[in-house]
């Protein structure tokens, strides 16, 4: 799959188990912002060192664009100027690739930078 038809979103363990169990993925920040932060690859080092250095119980789940239900925008809604992807809206489970165990010791975790 042409790595543009993917975006990364990393996501609590408990998010995920709600995934499991209801076949649709929400987070906070959609009920706060009214999206799902995301990144593409090439910002994923940048996201991780930034906000989740020190945070374990987390997955990386692996999203189809074009299979999200939701809308998908590219936009800065800091003011900055690289623009990161958005869901607007819950994702729906078959958009996701694949869930990747990505706490603080996970072999994944490293070697998606390398």
């Amino acid at each position: 799959m042409p790595e543009n038809n993917t975006v990364f979103h990393i996501a609590h363990s408990t998010d995920v188990a709600t995934l499991r169990e209801q076949g649709t993925y929400r987070c906070e920040s959609l009920d706060l912002e009214g999206f799902i932060h995301c990144c593409d690859r090439h910002q994923l080092q940048g996201v991780v060192s930034r906000y989740y250095n020190a945070v374990d119980n987390v997955h990386l789940l692996m999203i189809d664009v074009d299979r999200l239900d939701a809308a998908l925008i590219h936009e800065n809604t800091v003011g900055g100027s690289e623009l990161f992807p958005h869901i607007y809206g819950p994702i729906n489970a078959n958009a996701v690739l694949q869930i990747i165990p990505f706490g603080l010791h996970s072999p994944e975790r490293t070697g998606l930078f390398e």
